[in-house]
């Protein structure tokens, strides 16, 4: 008998030992945070990317689909009968992009929206912004943190709580797709179509193979149509069109679903891209000779500072790829239209996504700009030409644009000197011009003029300055003939947003300890957003103030709205 008991109770205890051991792994681990600042729950099922762990892969998957088979059963879906179908992404920071279905109407701007997740957990609902080709409508809302220790991540409902509806039992949920793998927007041209995909080629100058890929027209990916794919550079995928008729389009009016296809894989990329035919009757509009095109974020307070210099010296029409702002941007956008400025917004929410998005602009602006200047809000061009001029003129950028005999000449490349915080503590009241005067000495990289004719197919770029076709080439400006003042530096409180948003997909996160000697980090800064010792005074060698006191002759002051021509003061 009491060799009956040590038996049992040594069985119980290994029985308990291996039950908190899993308990620990499945559940109590939480996700971890991987590149890029990733949110890296356990794979899904679409994430398999390592053949070599095939065995281990499909135990897991075993487990997993058990666990999907458990929470459908066990789990209800409370919804409303009239609440709205859509698509839902899981972004970084537990943030979820909420995406209507192309130009359903959005709700009423009164209505109280939650986005509704199983067993009845909510979080509330804000407007985001519209995704455009086609038209679509955005809410974002946090991921409950109930939520996040289980998998597959839900995708949630959206729902007014205000109608008083009986719940009811969904059969299956789908799952959060994941904004790093992702095919996130298209273009079609007169003669391809152009996808913009996350999660393929992750290393600046190492990019999958084309042949490695194939296009998928349609919702059915089985039966889909499917094209070459032509181009596999960055996030950018260029396809073949489809023929129409295989499409069974009638009259090409409707819209179809399209992705990328891992060909040796046999599985698509999740998608909230969409292909539409282009019109057979292109308008044509006269193009501008010089646009500015710049990513953005939250920098409603500059923005008008910007756009009224460049304007006044010669960038006709300026293109904002607005990267999820929460600020008055759109308010300061509408002021500077009713002012006669020429401003588009493109509402581009994809994080870590800069290079493409320049790609993206140079696509979409090839009908209406000649040439365009890839720079930042926060960067102001200027030659020392200019400062006995009396008042800024439009030709002023158009001269250093090349001549008739510089044909070949496809790009202007312009050097930045780096100004630091200059001994300010907070955001300067009458613009960055006039608020930074202190600089490194040395000149460090260049900015670009880029004539969209002469860019390289594949829309390759470093950030701010593209590959060109063969036989066009670069012009680098002398110091003397134009510079352009980067305030990349400035008083922490505004700093410490860009450590936070990285925007550009090939550049070391600050957050992580690798690469520490990269040009791309700001020397001392460590790994975390916090203000280092003697942040105002670091990267001041020499104090400069020809643009600044230029502006303050063209523009002066005296006004609330700082520049007399509206330069701000805020």
């Amino acid at each position: 008998m009491a060799r009956i008991l040590r038996t049992a109770l040594i069985a119980v205890a290994a029985s308990f030992v291996f039950l908190n051991t899993i308990y620990h792994h499945l559940l109590r681990h939480p996700p971890s945070i991987a590149t890029e600042g990733l949110l890296a729950p356990p794979l899904p099922l679409y994430l398999q990317t390592n053949p070599n762990l095939a065995l281990s892969e499909h135990k897991r998957l075993q487990l997993q689909e058990q666990e999907v088979d458990h929470y459908k059963s066990t789990r209800h879906v409370t919804s409303l009968k009239e609440s709205t179908p859509a698509v839902s992404i899981l972004l970084p920071a537990w943030e979820i992009l909420v995406v209507l279905p192309p130009e359903s109407p959005p709700p009423p701007s009164a209505a109280r929206l939650t986005c509704l997740f199983p067993n009845n957990i909510s979080s509330t609902a804000r407007p985001s912004g519209f995704l455009s080709s086609p038209y679509r409508t955005t809410f974002k809302c946090d991921f409950p943190a109930r939520l996040r220790r289980r998998f597959p991540f839900p995708q949630p409902v959206l729902n007014s709580p205000e109608k008083n509806n009986l719940p009811v039992i969904k059969s299956s949920v789908p799952e959060l797709l994941r904004w790093n793998f992702l095919v996130y927007d298209s273009i079609t041209t007169e003669d391809d179509v152009v996808l913009f995909v996350k999660g393929l080629n992750h290393r600046q100058g190492s990019s999958r193979s084309s042949s490695d890929f194939a296009c998928v027209f349609g919702d059915d990916v089985i039966n889909g149509v499917k094209t070459a794919v032509t181009s596999s550079v960055q996030e950018v995928f260029r396809c073949r069109i489809p023929k129409l008729t295989a499409l069974s389009i009638p009259g090409g009016e409707e819209r179809i679903k399209i992705s990328l296809e891992i060909s040796e894989q046999n599985r698509v990329v999740p998608s909230v891209a969409y292909y539409t035919p282009p019109p057979k009757i292109a308008i044509k509009q006269p193009k501008s000779l010089l646009c500015a095109c710049t990513m953005v974020y939250n920098v409603a307070k500059f923005l008008r500072e910007w756009v009224i210099y460049h304007s006044a010296i010669g960038v006709e029409r300026f293109i904002l790829y607005d990267n999820g702002s929460d600020d008055e941007l759109d308010r300061v956008v509408e002021d500077l239209i009713q002012s006669g400025y020429d401003v588009t917004t493109t509402f581009w929410v994809w994080a870590k996504t800069q290079e493409s998005g320049f790609s993206h602009c140079a696509l979409r602006a090839k009908d209406t700009c000649k040439w365009v200047t890839f720079i930042d809000v926060d960067e102001f061009i200027y030659s020392r030409s200019w400062l006995n001029s009396l008042s800024p003129s439009r030709e002023m950028l158009r001269a250093l644009l090349p001549k008739s005999e510089e044909s070949s000449i496809g790009q202007i490349l312009i050097s930045c000197y780096e100004f630091g915080p200059s001994n300010r503590k907070s955001n300067p009241r009458k613009g960055v011009i006039q608020g930074y005067n202190c600089r490194r000495r040395d000149e460090n990289r260049h900015k670009s003029i880029v004539l969209l004719d002469a860019i390289d197919e594949s829309l390759l770029n470093v950030i701010h300055h593209f590959r060109l076709k063969q036989g066009y080439k670069g012009k680098k400006l002398r110091i003397g003939d134009a510079v352009v003042n980067h305030y990349k530096y400035q008083a922490w409180v505004e700093f410490k947003t860009k450590f936070r948003r990285r925007v550009s997909a090939y550049v070391a996160d600050w957050t992580q300890a690798v690469n520490p000697a990269s040009k791309d980090r700001t020397p001392g800064l460590g790994y975390a957003p916090v203000e280092p010792y003697g942040w105002a005074g670091k990267f001041c060698e020499v104090y400069d103030n020809r643009l600044r006191d230029l502006t303050r002759a063209w523009f002066g002051f005296g006004l609330s709205s700082g520049y007399r021509n509206g330069l701000q003061e805020s």
